[in-house]
């Protein structure tokens, strides 16, 4: 049998098929919720388009009033306050970010992408559906020569990142700032963990904005020795 030549694309269309579970949850929404986006997110990068990508954050899926609303990744929700706050101060955005996807805020050298594009119910995707969705990874790592830094926020993030660059979850440990050595496309590059920057984990104290921001220094230093 000959292999198989499908081109994926780097990003599926909003109204993407191919998770039952999730076209539903999409359906319902778009019921509940007519003016809202609830489709399949699109990934956020800088206006100088893919090649000037050199860091590549992935979280795990839109939230359901954030980025399912507003098409935009972490838009809308606490998750995406404290990202954008940290990337802005860190010289990765500018403008200023008003939680919505009209605010101005453009991405330099930095794209915001999910692991999984729809939004789940519970913001919980399964194993069956991350797979589906991985080959849309895949494409997007692809299609970014520039890019030195994958930022996993989680740990869920972290494996369907390795998995998406062919590594087993074995291969590499998840922890909080912790800094690993990859290739991409024979190039040295690096993938750096961060516990999600959810309500639920700073509110518990599981992430401060020290800690979350101890990640991105983590991210400079190594885009300066790579």
């Amino acid at each position: 049998m000959a292999a198989s030549t499908e081109i994926v694309p780097p990003e599926p269309i909003a109204d993407c098929p191919f998770c039952p579970r999730l076209v539903a949850f999409r359906r319902e929404n778009e019921a509940a919720h007519p003016d809202w986006f609830n489709g399949a997110v699109p990934s956020f990068g800088p206006p100088e388009g893919d090649e000037a990508v050199e860091v590549l954050i992935v979280g795990l899926a839109p939230g359901l009033q954030g980025a399912n609303r507003t098409a935009r990744p972490f838009t809308g929700d606490y998750a995406g306050d404290l990202l954008y706050a940290t990337m802005l101060r860190h010289g990765f955005a500018r403008g200023s970010y008003d939680a919505r996807p009209d605010d101005g805020l453009t991405l330099h050298k930095a794209m915001i992408t999910n692991a999984v594009r729809c939004v789940p119910p519970q913001n919980k995707p399964t194993g069956d559906e991350a797979r589906t969705c991985r080959k849309f990874l895949v494409s997007r790592l692809a299609t970014l020569p520039a890019l030195k830094v994958v930022m996993c926020l989680g740990r869920i993030s972290h494996d369907n990142t390795l998995s998406a660059l062919g590594m087993k979850r074995s291969a590499l440990a998840f922890g909080h700032n912790a800094v690993h050595d990859i290739t991409l496309d024979s190039r040295p590059a690096a993938l750096i963990d961060s516990y999600h920057c959810s309500r639920y984990n700073t509110n518990t104290g599981r992430l401060t904005e020290a800690m979350f921001d101890d990640v991105f220094v983590s991210i400079r230093n190594r885009l300066k020795a790579i």
